[in-house]
């Protein structure tokens, strides 16, 4: 069990690592061209791990659990507890247990924790997007937003904004220029401030003919209304709690325009817990029987690697179409039932897996045949 855990964490750790650091890269925009924080940018980026967890983890618990039965068969501890009268039953139970802990933590991750993270990166998403300064203002250009004319030489990191210059005609009393030598964007509870440092502020009133001048060290400039993000968010089938997906609630028009991606959605969060035993027992069944040193495994590990990518790219399958055909939901039941069936006979008998006499004489021959061309030449020289 300790050795089954122990992989599984580390295969989990390491390939959730890997794909996220190739799926944040594509955000990196997001400091670049929107002046984010790295804080922002991890924050953001991090909301995707118990998704990609969600995904690897029954493949890691299928890596994990080869790995330990091929350890114990390379140091003969396999055909030892055989020979000692070990039943296959017992010897499956620690993997079992293992398997146990592997499925609630799946199971976690997909009632709660991953559809928390896609509302919480979607409602971080929205804000952002809301958020003028961030998105609709370029370094170097003229930006009109009504009667409100903003430009900045350029944006640093931090969110700081170099070269502010402000033109506000929205007030017909009056007339206002702001220049700063930096800006920032700040968000309180009254609204979005954009505040100034070392600048001036030119008001020129209608009844006047001079401008009154104000030099400043800080000037908070309100940009409430141009950062306003929704108070209400259309979350989809996979940002929905289990309870909305077992009952959609009938005046949202989104859940009531998309059952059958909240029928799929809710199935397919329940097989995902079911997904590490099929591959456990599957990985048993090929891997699990006592072989001698002599006795390859390569074909039992190829034919199991092959037989699990048949098994989750069917249950991707029947999931897409579960959305518009109901029927592919009870299809992936069988199919995982009828793995995990034949599975379980496999280790009742005793089945071996070994590749097919004929397979094994036509590859001797071939290496006769293949020796014989080579020994001419090696005499030759």
């Amino acid at each position: 069990m300790r050795l089954t855990l122990l992989s599984f964490l580390i295969v989990l750790v390491s390939l959730t690592g890997v794909i996220w650091v190739t799926q944040a890269l594509r955000g990196i925009d997001l400091m670049t061209a929107q002046g984010q924080t790295v804080l922002v940018f991890i924050g953001i980026t991090g909301l995707a791990i118990p998704v990609l967890a969600l995904i690897i983890a029954p493949l890691a618990m299928l890596l994990a659990v080869t790995h330990t039965l091929n350890r114990l068969s390379t140091d003969s501890e396999v055909i030892v507890m055989n020979a000692a009268g070990l039943s296959p039953w017992r010897f499956l139970r620690p993997f079992m247990v293992s398997t146990v802990v592997v499925a609630c933590l799946i199971s976690f991750l997909a009632i709660f924790l991953a559809p928390e993270c896609l509302r919480a990166l979607r409602r971080w998403h929205t804000e952002i997007g809301a958020d003028v300064l961030a998105n609709v203002l370029q370094p170097g250009q003229f930006i009109r937003l009504d009667k409100l004319v903003l430009r900045v030489q350029e944006r640093r990191p931090g969110g700081v904004l170099v070269g502010v210059f402000i033109d506000d005609q929205r007030n017909p009393a009056e007339r206002i220029n702001i220049t700063a030598q930096n800006g920032v964007v700040q968000k309180t509870d009254k609204g979005s401030f954009l505040v100034l440092s070392d600048g001036n502020l030119q008001r020129y009133e209608a009844d006047k003919k001079d401008p009154l001048i104000v030099a400043f060290k800080s000037y908070a400039f309100d940009m409430s209304q141009f950062s306003q993000a929704p108070q209400t968010y259309n979350y989809n089938a996979r940002e929905r709690f289990i309870g909305e997906l077992i009952s959609p609630p009938k005046n949202d028009p989104v859940a009531q325009s998309n059952l059958g991606q909240f029928r799929a959605e809710l199935h397919d969060r329940l097989l995902a817990g079911l997904y590490p035993f099929v591959f456990v027992i599957l990985a048993f069944a090929f891997l699990g029987p006592p072989r001698t040193t002599r006795q390859g495994r390569n074909f039992a590990i190829s034919m199991l690697v092959l037989l699990v990518l048949v098994v989750r790219i069917g249950g991707y399958a029947c999931s897409t179409i579960a959305v518009s055909r109901p029927d592919a939901i009870i299809f992936q039941y069988a199919m995982l039932a009828a793995v995990a069936g034949v599975s379980i006979w496999m280790i009742l008998k005793g089945v071996v897996v070994d590749p097919p006499a004929n397979l094994t004489a036509q590859i001797a021959r071939l290496r006769e045949r293949l020796s014989s061309i080579q020994l001419p030449s090696l005499r030759r020289r």
